[in-house]
């Protein structure tokens, strides 16, 4: 039976949405994203989230929208000044995008995907504010920073399935209400919430290098070389990206908002479609815990069936986990090796990625650099392999062919001649 394309997808997301379900995101919608004809499906998309178990905190921005209301604005280092009058503008355009979003997030009609979801929408007097004062000798007035969140009550309102809403509007001890940057007040809230996501949608689809490849992965240092190339508004927008891992949040998107599916594909799929910024890139390999045996199983079950590896029962990979070295990424298991000591020897055995990451990621050789330094810790001058259908990526990675008698005496009184498996073998 043909497995469909859809049915492989729906699959292959289950491990993004165990990792991600309870987990606390910071959703930045710029004024831009809520112009364009995608926005419903952004809308949509956010509501699957919920329904999944995301903590969802959506700070919308209203740039382009209070633009149009003004005959002209005078910004400074990206800050619109804002004086009295154009505060109670923007004040009103506000409250109109959130009554919007909100409306949307309550749409219920029966051939719509919202149909018979309901999402408690929660918005409110969460975010303290300050002015920023003279800055070069330029008063911004009305123009302000966040001064603190109250993130008690918003995790409160997370851990009751709410989605919170947060507008760019932020008041003072006063009373006095004072015009937010979105992008600012997105990264900062991130921080104070110590959100595990910030997603920012942009025009922007990733970030691409000298080819024009798309850069999957980035540190906040590396993302500075291509933020010095953009224009200064984007450098600007995604410059909170890096602002947010700096401050603690594990991880921070770039994706773009005329892209329909761009955040599911970004979130559940192993590739992404935009550019995600974390603090180190190296992949993780660690030694297995009892908690991984399901992860592993999930590895290995496709190559059993395929005969590339012997069948394991889980009871035996129970009993043998502290042999086991896994690699994982966004909290999954995604691959797997076992080292077997015998006295100068070590076997390397049972080595597979996940069918999701097998592009690519680099994760089958830092499972084998890996693999090489427990042996070499344990004591053994030689790694060796049996394999009956990898014997090119065991050459591509250093070992040479070997006759059955380099095996150690009880592994030879066990080897499967039905299977005849190659040898390999590689000094360490």
């Amino acid at each position: 039976m043909e497995t469909t394309a859809y049915a492989r997808w729906f699959r292959g997301s289950t491990p993004y949405i165990s990792a991600h379900r309870n987990k606390t995101c910071v959703v930045l919608l710029g004024g831009d994203a809520l112009e364009h004809l995608n926005f419903t499906n952004i809308v949509h998309d956010l509501a699957l989230l919920h329904v999944l178990g995301f903590r969802l905190v959506v700070v919308h921005g209203a740039r382009p929208q209070i633009e149009l209301s003004l005959s002209e604005s005078v910004y400074h280092h990206h800050r619109r000044i804002t004086d009295e009058q154009t505060m109670a503008l923007i004040t009103g355009v506000v409250g109109q995008i959130k009554i919007q979003i909100e409306a949307m997030l309550s749409t219920g009609l029966p051939n719509s995907p919202m149909h018979n979801v309901n999402i408690p929408v929660v918005s409110g007097n969460f975010i303290s504010a300050k002015p920023i004062g003279v800055v070069d000798g330029v008063d911004h007035l009305f123009t302000g920073a966040m001064r603190r969140a109250d993130t008690h009550r918003i995790h409160e309102h997370l851990q009751n399935r709410d989605l919170v809403l947060i507008s760019p509007v932020g008041f003072s001890p006063s009373g006095q209400a004072f015009n937010l940057s979105a992008e600012d007040l997105a990264a900062e809230l991130a921080i104070a919430l110590k959100a595990d996501k910030l997603i920012v949608f942009d025009d922007l689809k990733h970030i691409s290098d000298a080819h024009g490849q798309r850069v999957s992965t980035l540190t906040p240092g590396e993302l500075q070389v291509y933020l010095n190339q953009l224009d200064p508004h984007t450098a600007h927008r995604l410059g909170h990206l890096q602002q947010a891992v700096r401050g603690g949040v594990a991880k921070a998107h770039l994706i773009s908002f005329q892209q329909d599916g761009a955040l599911l594909a970004e979130l559940f799929t192993a590739e992404g479609v935009g550019t995600q910024i974390v603090e180190h890139t190296e992949r993780g390999v660690r030694k297995a815990r009892p908690t991984d045996v399901a992860g592993i199983v999930e590895v290995i079950r496709p190559l059993e069936e395929s005969g590339a590896l012997v069948r394991r029962e889980r009871d035996r990979l129970e009993q043998e986990i502290d042999n086991f070295l896994v690699a994982e990424l966004d909290g999954i298991v995604v691959g797997c090796c076992a080292v077997y000591p015998y006295t100068d020897k070590a076997e390397l055995a049972c080595v597979g990625v996940h069918e999701n990451y097998q592009s690519g990621k680099g994760i089958g050789p830092s499972l084998l650099a890996a693999a090489e330094q427990r042996a070499r810790d344990i004591g053994a001058q030689t790694l060796f392999a049996l394999t009956t259908q990898t014997r090119d990526w065991f050459i591509e990675n250093g070992f040479e062919d070997a006759t059955l008698d380099v095996l150690p005496q009880e592994k030879q009184r066990l080897y499967n001649w039905q299977r005849n498996s190659a040898v390999m073998q590689k000094p360490l």
